[in-house]
């Protein structure tokens, strides 16, 4: 007989909207994020469908920037950026033993920004000039007024400030939670590598959020009354020096979560506790600084930075990254390796962050970043590190703490199609761009001629696109098969080595009955270690 996992009681619309349970908030952010990666993702399939060969077939000129820039949007300030805070807000407050996040009306305030952000972003597709068409960056002069107008384009700046301003508050409770809400008798050396891979994240959102808050509120003003950069041919500059400050430390908050999950997931699944802990902690928070000091390398053909510098401490970034790889490898060395579900993602993105990170080196040479600016080169690069990386860490995470978050297990033999079609998909969709961009393509065009000889390498990545979407269409399956078939987790399924595994599946609202001792970063490999055999 079937023993099926209990169905969560009823809630009423107040419970469900207004609790300040940093479980309930994480799990509607991880649901309103994912809801706005199917949006990104029609967008994208559509774009990849117009460049599958020359000529426009699907959208206009017009229609296509605003898709790209929607879709850039959607994916970096509406799905990567909060899912991972999400995770945060939901699994910090379990790792360090306390009973709710710190300061949970604030967020919750911080939810209800990013929603009404997101919401006030996609409203231009209502208006009748229809999105913003500036790109993600809104980079000026493309974002004022004359190359830009309407109401699209002042809805995309409010919506971006909005949105911003709320994981800035949301980032800020989760970096409280895990500094002062900690159980007595865990340390900061006991810390669960997950927990401090959010520290360095949100002490990246605490430092170059607010700059981007400030640089859409002078676009705003630029906008609708002129003189902020348009008063001196410096102006786009300024707005690019803006921008970056905050544009790849972003790419970091995107990223450092996921390799949390991946370190806590290789850690659980070879048996082993987490291989270098004290050096990889020391490197995040290199790592984290050094991403304040890298913005301009965005800048290197625009005359107006010091390339030598930023050239220098772009390829620096490769020594702490360098570190976090091998303490990942040493992980997994001689361990008793389970390959599941989460291991699978967990390797997937191993492998393939490594390809984003090694043309990252490339592109940080200004040399060579003059040959590959503003080609499909870069495009390659940034989803090899964003999609091909940190998205199979997300899956990881996913797959991982499911059971914690429901208290049911998604099934296996979906979930091994789902990555495997994952796999294909991305290496199809991705690698031809290096490629198309090593031959001249350049990225933002909804056209190219024939004469190029580009069209197969193009339709090959459709293709791909196509796969992916079969992929993330498997996953949604098997998070509804799974949910109706209810086959109960248990608190512990995997076998973990942190506190959120110590509790029921999912959490009581209090979180914790009682708690183990804790004597390390991995307490409950401890217990374990203890008990009698």
């Amino acid at each position: 007989m079937t023993i099926a996992a209990a169905r969560p009681p009823r809630l009423s619309i107040v419970e469900i909207v207004g609790s300040t349970d940093h479980k309930r908030i994480a799990r509607r952010m991880i649901f309103s994020a994912l809801a706005f990666f199917l949006a990104g993702g029609v967008m994208a399939l559509l774009m990849r469908t117009e460049l599958a060969e020359p000529g426009l077939q699907v959208v206009s000129t017009s229609a296509y920037n605003a898709l790209f820039t929607m879709h850039g949007s959607t994916m970096i300030y509406l799905f990567m950026t909060p899912i991972a805070l999400a995770l945060g807000v939901y699994l910090v407050p379990l790792q360090v033993g306390a009973g709710n996040i710190a300061a949970p009306r604030i967020v919750l305030a911080g939810f209800v920004l990013y929603i009404a952000g997101g919401v006030a972003m996609y409203l231009g597709f209502l208006t009748t000039g229809g999105p913003g068409r500036a790109t993600w960056i809104g980079v000026d002069p493309l974002s004022n007024t004359i190359n830009t107008p309407g109401v699209g384009m002042d809805l995309w700046v409010i919506g971006v400030a909005v949105v911003t301003l709320g994981e800035l508050l949301i980032g800020a409770c989760v970096l409280a939670t895990a500094l002062r809400r900690r159980t007595p008798d865990m340390t900061l050396k006991r810390m669960a590598v997950f927990t401090w891979t959010m520290v360095a994240t949100c002490l990246m959102v605490c430092f170059a959020f607010p700059v981007l808050v400030v640089a859409m509120a002078l676009l705003w003003v630029e906008r609708q009354y002129g003189g902020v950069f348009s008063a001196s041919p410096e102006g786009p500059v300024v707005y690019q020096q803006l921008f970056w400050f905050y544009g790849h430390p972003v790419v970091y908050v995107m990223f450092f979560p996921f390799l949390g999950a991946v370190a806590e997931v290789f850690a659980t699944f070879s048996g082993r506790r987490f291989f270098g802990y004290s050096l990889f902690i020391f490197s995040i928070l290199a790592f984290a600084a050094l991403s304040t000091s890298v913005w301009a390398h965005h800048m290197f053909t625009t005359g107006r930075v010091t390339n030598r510098y930023f050239a220098l401490t772009s390829t620096l970034i490769a020594i702490p990254a360098g570190i976090e790889y091998f303490d990942l490898l040493g992980t997994l060395w001689r361990g008793r390796i389970r390959v599941t579900v989460p291991f699978l993602f967990a390797a997937g993105f191993f492998v393939q962050f490594l390809v984003g990170g090694l043309t990252g080196i490339w592109v940080a040479s200004p040399p060579l970043d003059y040959h590959a600016n503003n080609s499909y080169f870069l495009v390659a690069h940034f989803h090899y590190t964003l999609f091909a990386g940190s998205a199979f860490g997300l899956f990881a995470a996913l797959y991982f703490w499911w059971p914690k978050f429901t208290g049911v297990m998604l099934r296996d033999r979906l979930g091994q199609i789902h990555f495997w079609l994952l796999v294909v998909g991305t290496n199809a969709t991705f690698f031809p761009m290096f490629l198309l961009g090593q031959d001249g393509m350049t990225r933002r065009i909804a056209d190219y001629p024939s004469s190029e000889g580009w069209g197969a390498l193009n339709l090959v990545s459709t293709i791909g696109a196509f796969v992916i979407a079969l992929a993330v269409l498997v996953f949604v399956v098997n998070v509804v098969v799974s949910t109706r078939a209810r086959r109960p987790a248990g608190p512990d399924p995997w076998d973990g080595q942190t506190l959120e595994w110590a509790t029921t599946s999912p959490p009581p609202p209090h979180n914790f009955d009682a708690l183990p001792p804790v004597r390390s970063y991995a307490p409950l490999l401890d217990l374990k270690h203890e008990a009698p055999s």
